[in-house]
């Protein structure tokens, strides 16, 4: 009987042959779940052993001793922070520069995303003390939990007020701008009052990239640990597979194009945009923009020391 895994991951449109069954293994069964909310934990007996996890709460998870599950360098969901800064259609606000002495609501101190988008600003010379930071739901359908984890301030890094979400505040004016992974309903319709801060999205997001090298990778693939270290092969066998389910799900995407009218363009801009290899796994393919986080996450004091990457990734077998 082929080891058995119960893969936990967002929907993500190039796991689609892999969870049709479409990519297979000879030597693990994978069975894909797909789950709207990140599992709080991988492995040590709980239902997923493989998904999904956030980098940076994985690594901090790491830094108090949490062993359950090593960390695999697939990065599962990857993104250019600066189209998830938003304002109103009415602001004055145009650059990342105009953020200095704002007020920006977040919906997580410490996720992911959100320590690259801070990067961002601190690349503009906007640093944790240069704006005031307010922490709380989107809309008013999302829940209410401490999303501060505390790294709050008082005067500087708080909670939004009587956990009013976050887009009220942004349309009554009392937000200047809103930082979101994941877009607000309406947003994306003709008449929303909302929009992206930065006019020429495309030209900031591909200097980023000329400046950096890489687009920076949010969530990561992880493991359960007595599973690899009882198959150490899994690992990369699993791993192989999601590479696998992307190069398949990107082949039939370029010729099936007319999901949408522009998706050709897109494809064809993305391809003269970005590094080949850009969303490539493995440790060598990674290793500067793992670095980089592990540094940002120390300056933005969510890390009492620097790490490495050879400290969060071990070395996978074969």
């Amino acid at each position: 009987m082929l080891p058995k895994i119960n893969l936990a991951v967002r929907d993500w449109d190039y796991l689609t042959p892999l969870a049709l069954g479409d990519v297979q293994s000879d030597k693990i069964d994978v069975e894909v779940h797909r789950v709207a909310t990140l599992p709080q934990k991988i492995g040590a007996g709980e239902t997923y052993n493989a998904g999904e996890a956030s980098f940076s709460r994985y690594v901090t998870g790491a830094m108090a001793n949490d062993t359950s599950a090593i960390a695999i360098p697939n990065f599962l969901m990857r993104g250019l922070r600066h189209q998830c800064i938003i304002t109103t259609k009415t602001s004055t606000i145009s650059r990342i520069e105009d953020l200095a002495g704002k007020r920006i609501g977040l919906t997580g101190w410490q996720d992911s995303g959100n320590v690259w988008t801070r990067a961002i600003l601190r690349n503009a010379g906007i640093t944790t003390e240069d704006a005031y930071w307010y922490l709380g739901r989107l809309t008013a359908e999302h829940p209410i939990f401490d999303r501060i984890g505390g790294f709050g301030q008082p005067g500087r890094i708080e909670p939004v007020p009587e956990e009013r979400p976050m887009m009220e505040l942004l349309s009554e004016g009392w937000l200047d701008v809103v930082m979101t992974p994941f877009m607000p309903s309406g947003f994306f319709e003709n008449g929303s009052e909302f929009r992206q801060v930065l006019p020429d999205l495309r030209g900031a997001q591909v200097a980023y990239i000329n400046q950096v090298g890489y687009v920076p990778g949010i969530h990561m693939l992880t493991l359960d640990r007595e599973l690899a270290e009882q198959h150490p092969w899994i690992a990369s066998e699993l791993s192989d597979l999601i590479d696998r389910s992307r190069h398949m799900w990107t082949e039939k995407r370029r010729r099936y194009a007319e999901t949408t009218p522009f998706m050709m363009s897109e494809m064809m801009f993305t391809a003269a945009s970005l590094p080949s290899g850009w969303d490539a796994s493995g440790l060598e393919s990674n290793r500067k923009m793992i670095d980089d986080f592990l540094e940002e996450m120390h300056i933005q004091k969510i890390l009492p020391r620097v790490l490495k990457a050879d400290e969060i990734f071990q070395k996978q077998e074969a």
